[in-house]
C-alpha cells in the first residue's frame, strides 16, 4: 500500500461525505455487494474549481472501480480489501497522468474545433477527426481557416446548425441551459434510464480459474474497441491490475495527444472491419475474450455483422458498451463526446454563470469521459464476479448524459479550497520508456491492502502490436 496514503488514513474523513455519496449512487448502479462501500476511505484536501463537484465525483468513480477489484478474490461473499482514495490525485489523473520529459504533446484539438457564437446563442464544433471536420465545413461552405468558420457560424441559429451538421455526419452541440436540457426529450430520456442497464445472457461453464490476490485480473482477456476517452479510461484502470488488454483500432486512425496517456499497460493493434478476413480475425479474438468493451453507437455492431454473433461466439462474455446521449429518446446513437455533452446538458452554460465569465465554460477537466471510463472498469469487474458465481455472461450500457445528470443533481461542490499544485512526490520514481520519449507517470490514485496497482508496459503507439492475444 503506498505509504502516502496509508499516512493520510487516520486524518479526519470529513472531505470524504459527498465522495462517498457520489460512491454510494454508482456503487447501486453497479450492483456491488451491499455494505462493501464501508470499506473505502477518502484522503486528500481541496477540489478542482468548478460549479460542480467534480473532484468527489472523480474519487468516487476511481473508488468504486478499486472497490469492485478489492471484492473479487473473495468472490463477493467474505468481505472487501480495505480501499484508500486519495480525492487529490484522482483529480490530477481525470486531467492528464504523464508529465514528459525532453519532448512535448501535441495539440488536443483541432484548428477549428471550439466554441463560436451562432445568431442567437453559443455552438461547440467537434472537428479533431478528419471526416466530423469536413462533415461541418460543408455544411458552414467554410474554408478550414478559423475565421471563416466565425464568420459563417455567425449567419446560424445555433440549434439549426447542429442540427445540419449532424445530419451530415458531423459532431457539434449547441449550448443549452440545464432547464432547457431537462425539459428536452433527450434530456429527459437520459435521465429517465439507470446509471448503468444490466442486462444478463445465458448460462455458459462458471468461470473456475483461481484470482491472485495480489493480482486479481491477471490472466482477464480484455478486447478493447474503444477509442476517445471514456473507453480507454476504463482498460487503462483493468490494465493495472493484471489484465491483457489488446486494443483494436482501423487503420489510420490516431490519437496523437491522448495516446500517451492511455495506452500503458495494453498492447494495440489494428484491424480494418470492412475486410471479410479482418472482421473474422477479431471473432476469433472474442472467442477467448472475457471481457469485450466497446463504444459503437447502437446498431453499429449489427451493421459489422458482429452484433449477436459477439454472445453466441462467446458465451459468458462480459460486454460493456459506451453512448454519448443515452440508449433512449430521440438522439439515441447521436455522435457525441465529453465537451459537446458538457454543451448540451447545460453544464458549459452553468460554468459560465458561475465563473463570471462571457462564454462557455466547461468543466476543468473532462469529468464525464473519466468518471463513467471508472464506471465501465467497476461493471466489467463486477460482471467477471457474476460469471464466477452463476456462469452467466451480461451487458452492462452506461451514457456520458446519465453522467452529466448524476454531477448536475448533486449539485455545487461546498469546498472552496483549491487542490495543492502538482509536485515531484505526486509522481511514481523513475521514468516511463514510452514510445514518444521518457516520461513521469502519477502516482495510483487509489490503494488497495495488499494489491499493488501498476501497468508492466509503457505507453505504447497504436497499432504497435499484433491482434493476437499473450500466452
Amino acid at each position: 500500500m503506498d505509504d502516502d496514503l496509508e499516512l493520510d488514513r487516520a486524518a479526519p474523513n470529513r472531505r470524504g461525505a459527498a465522495s462517498h455519496r457520489f460512491l454510494d449512487d454508482i456503487w447501486r448502479a453497479v450492483r456491488g455487494p451491499d455494505g462493501a462501500t464501508t470499506r473505502v476511505t477518502f484522503v486528500g484536501e481541496g477540489t478542482l474549481p468548478s460549479a460542480f463537484a467534480v473532484t468527489d465525483l472523480a474519487a468516487a468513480s476511481v473508488a468504486a472501480a478499486a472497490l469492485a477489484v478489492a471484492c473479487l478474490p473473495n468472490g463477493y461473499a467474505s468481505g472487501c480489501a480495505p480501499v484508500i482514495v486519495d480525492r487529490r490525485l484522482a483529480s490530477f489523473w481525470f486531467g492528464f497522468s504523464l508529465k514528459p520529459h525532453g519532448w512535448t504533446l501535441p495539440p488536443v484539438w483541432d484548428p477549428i474545433a471550439g466554441d463560436y457564437l451562432a445568431a442567437d446563442g453559443w455552438i461547440r464544433l467537434h472537428t479533431n477527426a478528419p471526416h466530423h471536420g469536413a462533415a461541418a465545413l460543408t455544411v458552414l461552405g467554410a474554408s478550414a481557416e478559423k475565421e471563416a468558420v466565425r464568420v459563417a457560424v455567425g449567419r446560424w441559429k445555433a440549434e439549426t446548425l447542429e442540427t445540419a451538421i449532424v445530419a451530415q455526419g458531423g459532431c457539434a452541440a449547441a449550448m443549452r441551459h440545464a432547464a432547457a436540457w431537462a425539459e428536452h426529450p433527450q434530456g429527459k430520456a437520459a435521465a429517465a434510464e439507470p446509471l448503468i442497464w444490466w442486462r444478463t445472457h445465458e448460462a455458459a461453464a462458471r468461470d473456475v480459474r483461481e484470482v491472485d490476490p495480489a493480482r486479481p485480473l491477471a490472466g482477464v482477456r480484455v478486447l478493447d474497441l474503444t477509442r476517445v476517452l471514456a473507453g480507454p479510461v476504463a482498460t487503462r484502470f483493468l490494465a493495472g491490475f493484471g489484465a491483457d488488454v489488446l486494443r483494436i483500432d482501423p487503420p489510420g486512425w490516431d490519437e496523437p495527444s491522448l495516446a500517451p496517456d492511455v495506452t500503458f499497460g495494453k498492447r494495440c493493434a489494428r484491424l480494418d472491419l470492412r475486410k471479410q478476413d479482418e472482421r473474422e480475425r477479431l471473432l476469433e479474438l472474442l472467442q477467448d475474450a472475457d471481457i469485450l468493451v466497446h463504444g459503437y453507437r447502437p446498431g453499429a455492431m449489427e451493421r459489422l455483422g458482429l452484433g449477436e454473433d459477439v454472445r453466441r461466439l462467446r458465451h459468458g462474455l462480459v460486454d460493456v458498451s459506451l453512448d454519448a446521449y443515452g440508449w433512449t429518446g430521440p438522439w439515441a446513437g447521436r455522435r457525441g463526446y465529453d465537451s459537446l455533452v458538457q454543451m448540451s446538458t447545460g453544464i458549459a452554460e452553468a460554468g459560465m454563470r458561475w465563473f463570471g465569465k462571457d462564454r462557455p465554460t466547461p468543466l476543468p477537466v473532462q469529468a464525464l469521459d473519466h468518471a463513467t471510463g471508472y464506471m465501465m472498469a467497476a461493471a466489467a469487474v463486477v460482471g467477471l464476479a457474476r460469471r464466477r458465481a452463476e456462469g452467466a455472461g451480461s451487458t452492462a450500457l452506461v451514457s456520458l448524459a446519465r453522467t452529466a445528470d448524476l454531477l448536475m443533481k448533486a449539485g455545487a461542490d461546498g469546498d472552496v479550497q483549491p487542490l495543492a499544485e502538482q509536485c515531484e512526490a505526486d509522481f511514481q520514481v523513475g521514468h516511463e520508456a514510452t514510445a514518444w520519449g521518457p516520461a513521469l507517470r502519477l502516482k495510483p490514485p487509489t490503494s488497495l491492502e495488499g494489491v499493488p496497482m501498476f501497468w508492466p508496459h509503457p505507453a505504447t503507439q497504436l497499432g504497435s502490436s499484433t491482434p493476437t492475444w499473450q500466452a
